[in-house]
């Protein structure tokens, strides 16, 4: 009868605790839930596969599969075309026998020695990669910029596999910023394949290959930003290809390609005024040109002997011209093409060998590329009458 009462508080105490223990479960369960939230709500529903599934199978998917697999391939195909141009320094060390106290008073075997240590020791070469090239034949001969060569005592070639042969300059061209190169191997080089820049439509997309900063073989994609750019003063001649793909130091002389891997431009400059902002020369002019410098050495061009300028509007209406179309002679050098011919300062251009002048950029073009020694007739504006002269094109001064 005296245990009742102890059994009682026992099983009151008892009780309290188990509340206590189901209160700190909770408690802890619900923090666990909370801090784990985002690894029960990681699972996708079938909702959620659902969606993805139908993404993958879309042919928005596919389209973008279909453009990653190009860039790879063209990659692949078009790297072992692209070499490095490299700047190579000779180091040189003096001869431990070297004694400059005794410089000029040296007996004479002390001077055959000395030849013999500069001669027949092993030299030691600095090497800095100052662009990049393209292969276009099997054969070794090379495109690149001018401007990557330009000053330099020897030009080294590294090809895409790290083989390394010293250049020769066969030719160069500064009105388009051009110079071939041949290299002399056994092997034969890997061909590229050439495309036409005149096919390029703005929005198209492009890649980029070239050595930046030494990095061989990197690759950028981007668009055809616009074709056609002119008087951006950074060749006499300009026809640009203009694109956002981004182009670095050590790109200069690699190839911009298109879709299906074909060489369609010259990778040639980047605008100061910001990135995104790449210009490449036209695959047809940069053939054009390289296949004068590799037979001759040098690019022939038609030329006149005249200095033109543009007709502004102004200019138009006070020679009573309907449209600003045609340019202005405003010089002519003596002994001249045009001054034999019989044209005289003032004259105005509006149409050569038939074409129609439309601007400043598109005649120089048109006389630059007429045959040396054909006569071309030149429609003039003189005093309001229209004339023909028929002029005979000399050779453009390099």
């Amino acid at each position: 009868m005296v245990s009742l009462p102890f059994i009682r508080v026992s099983n009151m105490f008892e009780s309290k605790n188990h509340f206590r223990n189901f209160a700190w479960g909770c408690l802890i369960l619900t923090f666990v839930l909370l801090n784990t939230k985002g690894f029960w709500t990681g699972f996708p529903s079938f909702q959620e596969k659902a969606v993805q599934g139908s993404l993958e199978n879309s042919q928005e998917y596919k389209d973008v599969l279909d453009l990653q697999k190009a860039f790879v391939r063209n990659a692949k195909k078009i790297k072992p075309s692209v070499v490095s141009i490299n700047k190579v320094k000779e180091l040189v060390e003096k001869s431990s026998w070297y004694d400059p106290h005794n410089h000029g008073s040296e007996p004479w075997y002390s001077t055959v020695r000395n030849w013999f240590v500069q001669n027949l020791r092993s030299r030691k070469y600095a090497i800095e990669n100052v662009g990049s090239g393209i292969v276009l034949d099997s054969n070794g001969y090379i495109l690149t910029n001018y401007h990557v060569i330009e000053n330099l005592d020897r030009v080294l070639v590294k090809l895409s596999d790290g083989k390394e042969y010293f250049a020769k300059v066969l030719g160069y061209d500064t009105y388009t910023d051009l110079a071939a190169l041949k290299i002399s191997t056994l092997r034969r080089l890997r061909e590229p394949e050439f495309g036409q820049a005149t096919d390029l439509s703005v929005g198209e997309w492009v890649m980029a290959i070239g050595n930046p900063y030494g990095l061989d073989g990197t690759v950028t994609v981007g668009v055809v930003s616009g074709t056609g750019r002119t008087d951006l003063g950074i060749t006499h001649f300009e026809n640009f290809i203009q694109t956002d793909a981004s182009i670095n130091p050590g790109n200069s002389g690699g190839p911009l390609i298109n879709l299906d891997g074909q060489i369609v431009g010259i990778n040639t400059a980047v605008a100061a005024i910001g990135s995104g902002v790449s210009f490449a020369i036209p695959v047809e002019m940069a053939l054009k040109v390289v296949d004068q410098l590799i037979h001759k050495g040098s690019v022939d061009r038609g030329w006149l002997g005249i200095g033109i300028q543009d007709l502004t509007p102004e200019l138009a209406y006070n020679f009573s011209l309907v449209s600003p179309e045609g340019v202005l002679v405003n010089s002519i050098e003596n002994k001249t093409p045009a001054q034999m011919g019989g044209m005289l300062r003032g004259d105005i251009i509006i149409q050569f060998d038939g074409k129609t002048v439309s601007g400043l950029k598109y005649f120089q073009k048109l006389v630059a590329d007429t045959v040396i020694g054909k006569r071309v007739p030149v429609k003039i504006l003189r005093d309001g009458q229209e004339k023909i002269l028929q002029i005979k094109i000399g050779k453009m001064r390099s």
